[in-house]
């Protein structure tokens, strides 16, 4: 694909200081899921983890979202960036100390949800303020890129450095990731993002209305919302697959680097069809293929101990859906951004953004799962209400599986 946003200079500082923050993310994730599990061996406390997360966020998000259109984009990044940092700093001092418990991490984590909830809807609505709105496409593949490309790696790494060293190792890393981004938000020189919400138009209620007007945004929020959590969220227990399959720290690292090397190719390829006359069945395409993919890394992982090669083939179906999920993901997101007017990116994009929330919060229902019966069935339980969502979706809205990017419009 070609990386038309990174020829936009402010653009590009954002998207590489962002390597910083995102990498962080990722390395948290993956530092908290191991410490918990770690600390009690409990999948319902992993699910715990992800509530903790999750729900605060989703709270924030709504809150964030209005800040966003109404505040300086920019700044509201700076001061979250920051106040990731202090939380992640406490964690690895408490961590390094021995003195960390399961409720300190689950506390931290809420803090860390709470911020996410601001930091995110100025996030998502501040990068097209960078960009050229033909580099749409271009820039919303580079973020996931970003964010998948970050899954790939870090989390494989973040495997071996709680292998060799601890998780407070991870939480200190995080805590520099961080201050990078801040360092560079604080350098960046940017007009003002400030939406101007139209008088009468200035509450949550304008951007639910706008939703409910464009229908194709209430089934795609709708449909992404299902996704992730019923579908992606298995990321959240995945240190029990690791378990299952005998692959430890380093095994759980390479799982999750999974999941992101199919995020990263995913996006790649979908990456060129903004314009394709196709769109429509390449994203739900995607999410059925999503669903399959799943099926089959869940019975791979429930087969573990009568297949020689179960690691290997949860690993390949894990980047399957990945793939799969980028298609869907990738392809919805932009045409969203395409259609949403600037005075409400930041509550639309906002509620959207709930998305990766949702991929925590799944681990209350996952994890309680996977107790009561096991994890493979947990998750094909989720593939299968993914599944139906999509048929439901094609049945009712049948359109969508014809919908044409070369017809997509950008808002004035």
């Amino acid at each position: 694909m070609k990386f038309d946003a990174l020829r936009s200079p402010r653009y590009r500082r954002f998207w590489l200081g962002s390597i910083g923050s995102t990498g962080a993310t990722q390395l948290y994730f993956v530092g908290m899921a191991w410490l918990v599990f770690e600390l009690s061996g409990s999948a319902l406390d992993l699910g715990m983890l992800g509530g903790a997360m999750a729900v605060p966020a989703i709270i924030a998000t709504l809150a964030g979202g209005l800040v966003a259109d109404r505040g300086n984009r920019r700044k509201v990044l700076l001061i979250t960036s920051v106040l990731a940092g202090v939380a992640l700093a406490i964690l690895a001092l408490l961590d390094a100390t021995g003195l960390v418990a399961v409720w300190h991490v689950l506390v931290i984590a809420a803090v860390l949800g709470l911020i996410s909830g601001f930091d995110m809807p100025a996030r998502v609505s501040f990068f097209p303020a960078l960009i050229e709105p033909e580099q749409m496409m271009s820039a919303v593949a580079l973020n996931s890129i970003l964010w998948q490309g970050t899954r790939m790696v870090l989390p494989a790494i973040g495997g071996v450095l709680i292998a060799v060293a601890d998780t407070s190792v991870i939480f200190a890393l995080c805590t520099v990731g961080f201050a990078a981004m801040a360092f560079i938000l604080a350098r960046l020189q940017v007009n003002p993002t400030t939406g101007v919400p139209a008088k009468g138009d200035r509450g949550l209620m304008a951007a639910l209305r706008f939703i409910w007007q464009e229908r194709l945004f209430a089934v795609l929020i709708a449909l992404t919302w299902i996704l992730m959590f019923f579908g992606t969220s298995y990321v959240q227990i995945m240190p029990v697959f690791s378990e299952l399959l005998g692959g430890g720290e380093k095994g759980y690292g390479l799982l999750i680097s999974a999941t992101g090397v199919g995020s990263v190719a995913g996006t790649l390829l979908v990456g060129r069809l903004q314009r394709s006359a196709n769109l429509g069945r390449i994203m739900l395409g995607g999410a059925l293929v999503f669903a399959l993919a799943l099926i089959c890394f869940a019975i791979v992982t429930q087969n573990a101990n009568s297949l020689q090669w179960a690691f290997v083939g949860a690993c390949l179906f894990a980047t399957l859906a990945s793939i799969g999920g980028s298609f869907f993901l990738i392809s919805s997101m932009t045409v969203m951004q395409l259609a949403v007017p600037d005075a409400l990116r930041g509550r639309v994009m906002g509620i959207h953004s709930i998305t990766f929330s949702l991929i925590a919060l799944g681990g209350l229902v996952l994890g309680p799962l996977a107790e009561l019966y096991s994890p493979p069935i947990a998750v094909i339980c989720g593939a299968l209400v993914v599944g139906v969502s999509v048929a439901a979706v094609s049945a009712g809205f049948p359109h969508i599986w014809r919908l044409d990017g070369r017809k997509l419009e950008t808002p004035s």
